[in-house]
């Protein structure tokens, strides 16, 4: 390894990623991926956006139920099969959902109703789990966040936010009314609201002590309430029996070194940041001693990790920045939504699970899930495990053996990826996450993402070289892969420059070794933004040596969607470049795209046409080219997502076939041969939904496959990357 790569590091990376795999202990692996939009009732269209909040389950774990904000409902899910879970139907109410917890075979359903933020108000739902119906409502006198219930089932609690108006003043405290703890007894699934119980939680916390803005509650063995006060950096322990107040203190602040402080398409973690509020948001007992809370630091904090209390307030771990850097590692740390306020741990569950006690720590902005081991000192980091977007909640059923996510994006208006609840079983080895990883580089992990194109090296078997998009305009890379590691590492990277400086502003999306050590790059052009179509060539240590711009009689046909690939078919000055466009340009027929050729000894432009498969939904391009064996490998694809998806193919075309035809004549049509569907990889590879951007494709100096996603940066997207070896034996 070269450019300051720790060997290491790189050992450390693998040792987490398979510690559990490569032992006699278990893994969690998701068995599953529910889209919420399935509970809409028949006279809902299915557009309609709904989202999973707050997920809780039923005692015998069989059942799932989450809150649902947008539609303005409780949802059901049947996990009878843990791989495979069904619709179970969904309860509209009038409100605004906001937390739902299950004891005694009733789901009771928290809900805001209030008029406005100064007019607040809320009920508590008792809702059947069988027969689905609102048994009986308890008016709870403001705005309610999240309801837990006593494990013994005695009472249920209620933290009433009373939430801030983040557009009134810029979201600064106070603002009235305040907010306070509700104690319910319960008997037998009967909630008795007469006896009601409110616990006066200002005047604690040293930042709005008159607003304590109540977040989140759990209640321990002994019937202790944990109650966060997120705004006001502010915890409080209570007697669930009396309502009295045991202990309270400060959340405290965080110094952190090694992240990455800006929003700047760069990914940079040499940052520091000093006296970050954590601002806690979920909180849960680990054991009735230990209190762990999720730091997302809503308010005026982001310390990016969570902490681990005693119940006198004590700081008994702090995770710091590793949490964060274990999410870079693994592609995902979300460059434009972080900033100061990171990858924002939000949720939280705590469970024993065969005598070993987990703690599960989800990161909203990341789309991942930490799971844990509790030693009764440091946690250790067992594994990291992909989530849909934006994960709101986590439920623990070790009776099962199952985990289950809620997600809460629903990107259904940008047609992209709905709301999903995800379910994770525990079992036998390995685990199916991560497939990629990265090493550390001068003392910090190699951030990556937005993967777009993939090549090999010709002499390395294994070795393999990824890009990434304009996601990262500002910092145009080259990654160099290890792919006979499993997971695979990337272990260097060399960044694209000109004269020194950034290659910045940038659309990456294809690249070929060139055999003397450099890469041929195919950038994609975009005429809304007046960014060129162009080729360019780099050397070894990704300096520009070339670009050429298109001629102008293919410019004058092009449009958004250029250059997705390039390839190297012949030697010397025989040698030419075929680039894949994606989809069709002003001058071609429907259905049909150019694969375009550049001689570079010659400066020759020409072009063939290639006939697009036919979709129902969306539209269908090209995403990648290779050359192996005598014919160009493409990656044929549709713009679809999940089950829509149907178009995920590898076609091949005969070299002895491309025959240029020049720019601006007709074109000669070639023919096109199936290799291999990817769809069931898609689907099967971490039993989630099927990914729309597969980008990368190559075969090795060994003549092995490889294929990569395009994780979109995170940005509205799950984040993770998938990245495996494909059976070519296995043509579909």
């Amino acid at each position: 390894m070269n450019g300051g790569v720790c060997l290491a590091a790189v050992t450390a990376v693998l040792l987490t990623a398979t510690a559990m795999s490569a032992s006699a202990e278990p893994v969690f692996n998701r068995s599953a991926s529910f889209p919420v939009a399935q509970n809409l009732p028949d006279d809902v269209d299915l557009s309609t956006e709904t989202s999973s909040e707050i997920i809780a389950a039923s005692e015998d774990g069989m059942t799932l139920v989450y809150s649902d904000s947008p539609l303005g409902a409780i949802g059901f899910v049947d996990i009878a099969d843990p791989k495979a879970p069904k619709a179970g139907g969904s309860v509209r109410v009038e409100g605004e959902p906001t937390s739902v917890t299950v004891k005694g075979g009733k789901a009771f359903l928290a809900v805001n109703t209030s008029e406005d933020y100064v007019n607040t108000s809320g009920q508590l739902l008792t809702i059947d789990m069988e027969s689905h119906e609102i048994e009986a409502s308890c008016d709870l006198g403001g705005q309610p966040d999240s309801v837990a219930a006593a494990p013994d089932g005695s009472f249920l609690t209620v933290a009433i936010e009373n939430e801030r108006n983040e557009d009134l003043d810029d979201g600064k405290l106070p603002q009235m009314p305040a907010g306070d703890l509700v104690i319910l007894p319960l008997s037998e699934g009967a909630v008795d609201c007469g006896a009601i119980m409110h616990v006066d939680v200002t005047g604690l916390a040293e930042i709005a002590p008159e607003d304590p803005e109540p977040e989140f509650v759990d209640v321990n063995s002994k019937g202790e309430i944990a109650l966060t006060l997120q705004e006001n950096n502010h915890i409080v322990i209570v007697d669930g029996k009396s309502g009295e107040i045991i202990s309270h203190f400060s959340a405290g602040t965080v110094d952190l070194d090694g992240i990455d402080v800006e929003k700047d398409g760069k990914l940079d973690f040499t940052g520091s940041l000093k006296g970050l509020k954590r601002e806690p948001d979920t909180v849960k007992w680990v054991d009735d001693d230990r209190i762990v809370v999720a730091n997302e630091g809503d308010y005026e904090g982001g310390s990016r990790g969570f902490t681990i209390f005693t119940r006198d307030g004590e700081v008994a771990y702090e995770s710091g920045a590793s949490f964060e850097r274990e999410i870079v590692r693994l592609g995902m740390f979300p460059d434009k939504r972080a900033g100061k306020k990171g990858v924002e741990p939000e949720g939280l569950a705590v469970a024993e699970f065969d005598g070993q006690n987990y703690i599960f720590v989800l990161s909203e902005r990341a789309s991942v899930m930490g799971v844990y081991r509790d030693t009764g000192g440091d946690p250790e980091l067992v594994q990291m495990l992909p989530s849909g977007v934006a994960p709101e909640s986590a439920v623990a059923i070790p009776s099962r053996g199952l985990v289950a996510t809620a997600n809460e994006a629903d990107l259904v208006e940008d047609g992209a990826a709905r709301s999903h609840v995800m379910v994770y079983q525990l079992g036998d080895g390995p685990a199916d996450f991560p497939q990629i990883v990265s090493a550390d580089k001068d003392g910090s992990p190699i951030g990556w993402g937005a993967m777009s194109g993939l090549t090999a090296d010709p002499e390395v078997p294994g070795k393999l070289y990824a890009i990434n998009d304009s996601f990262y305009a500002n910092q145009p890379s080259i990654f160099v892969i290890d792919a006979n590691q499993t997971p695979a590492v990337i272990t260097d990277v060399i960044r694209v420059t000109k004269d020194g400086a950034p290659l910045a502003g940038r659309d990456q999306e294809g690249i070929a070794a060139d055999g003397q050590g450099g890469f041929w790059i195919a950038n994609e052009g975009n005429p809304e933004k007046e960014l060129f179509h162009a080729i360019y060539h780099v050397d070894a240590t990704g300096a520009l040596v070339e670009e050429v711009a298109i001629p102008e009689d293919l410019n004058a046909q092009q449009v958004r969607f250029g250059f997705e690939g390039i390839t190297l078919v012949g030697e010397g000055g025989d040698m030419t470049l075929w680039m894949a466009v994606q989809r069709e340009w002003k001058d071609d027929e429907k259905g049909f795209v150019k694969l375009v050729s550049y001689k570079p000894a010659t400066g020759e432009w020409g072009a063939v046409s290639y006939p697009l498969d036919a979709s129902e939904k969306g539209w269908v391009g090209l995403s990648e080219i290779v050359t192996h064996e005598g014919a160009v490998y493409v990656i044929e694809r549709d713009n679809q997502i999940g089950d829509a998806a149907s178009i995920k193919k590898l076609y091949k075309v005969a070299i002895d076939e491309l025959q240029p035809a020049p720019i601006g004549g007709e074109l000669p049509v070639v023919s096109k041969e199936l290799v291999h569907d990817f769809l069931p990889d898609l689907a099967s590879l971490t039993n989630g939904y099927v990914v729309d951007k597969l980008e990368g494709f190559t075969f090795d100096a060994a003549g092995n496959a490889f294929a990569i996603t395009d994780n979109d940066g995170v940005d509205d997207s799950s984040g993770e990357t998938l990245f495996w070896k494909i059976d070519m034996t296995a043509t579909n």
